[in-house]
């Protein structure tokens, strides 16, 4: 039997407090990504910084890349200073997911950006963020709650990569996040909005796929099923250089048998 496809998840960076790891620098990812990954049907392996340079070495040994969330991107990248309220404290990741971004995009990798993920693939494509959704939204319903994902209606647009994955006029997704694209990066495009207006998906050429809510925190797993196919399809077909439905399944619907 084929393997199941190894999917490459950034790491957040974190200090944590836990017994002797009190003070320690750890990388991380929530249980329920790499969940995601595994009920979809990939192997999720975990990529935390390392040096930018070693990206494309590091792909090779991938089928595709998930950009997971997390604190804000560093506004340099995008020329601005940052707004009172970004907290960009993760310049390694910002680095290093640069590096992995770039590298996916040119050999032409399955790639999906979730929250953060797609901010930056939107930045690294010569595109900018707005730094604080409240200055410019009200009321604002995307940042949820200390500890807990808010949610809120995305509307998938018609004849895009994501309109084709989730036909639902509408669909109510979990959300955290309190920036968003501003000017679109070259050679991406919307692919979906909030009913405020707010972009909430970009897309470009390929599978190139970004989502501003977080599609691992809820029960439908179509995105991820998707780059799982994308995945699988792309070790038969030589990746190129890249210019930068049925009932939904849930993890309920997932069996026991298909995590194995």
């Amino acid at each position: 039997m084929d393997r199941r496809p190894f999917i490459g998840v950034s790491t957040y960076l974190v200090d944590v407090s836990w017994s002797d790891w009190r003070g320690r620098r750890v990388a991380l990812v929530p249980e329920r990504t790499t969940a995601y990954v595994r009920d979809a049907g990939g192997v999720a392996l975990l990529l935390p910084p390392d040096a930018p340079e070693r990206a494309p070495e590091v792909l090779a040994r991938l089928d595709a890349l998930v950009i997971s969330g997390g604190p804000d991107m560093d506004p340099a990248y995008y020329g601005q200073s940052p707004h009172p309220r970004t907290e960009a404290d993760s310049p390694e990741r910002d680095h290093w997911e640069t590096a992995l971004v770039r590298a996916a995009l040119a050999c032409g990798m399955p790639l999906l950006g979730i929250c953060r993920g797609m901010q930056l693939m939107n930045v690294v494509c010569g595109g900018s963020l707005v730094q604080h959704l409240p200055d410019v939204v009200r009321p604002d319903v995307h940042a949820g709650s200390p500890g807990r994902y808010g949610t809120h209606v995305v509307r998938p647009l018609p004849g895009t990569l994501l309109g084709g994955l989730l036909p639902e006029p509408e669909l109510t997704v979990p959300t955290f996040h309190h920036q968003a694209v501003d000017r679109l990066g070259e050679g991406l495009r919307v692919n979906a909005l909030a009913p405020d207006g707010t972009i909430e998906g970009i897309e470009g050429t390929g599978f190139t796929l970004g989502v501003q809510w977080h599609p691992e925190q809820g029960e439908d797993l179509r995105v991820m099923q998707a780059l799982v196919r994308a995945a699988t399809a792309a070790r038969t077909v030589p990746l190129m250089p890249v210019e930068a439905p049925l009932d939904p399944p849930t993890r309920a619907g997932v069996s026991a048998a298909a995590r194995t």
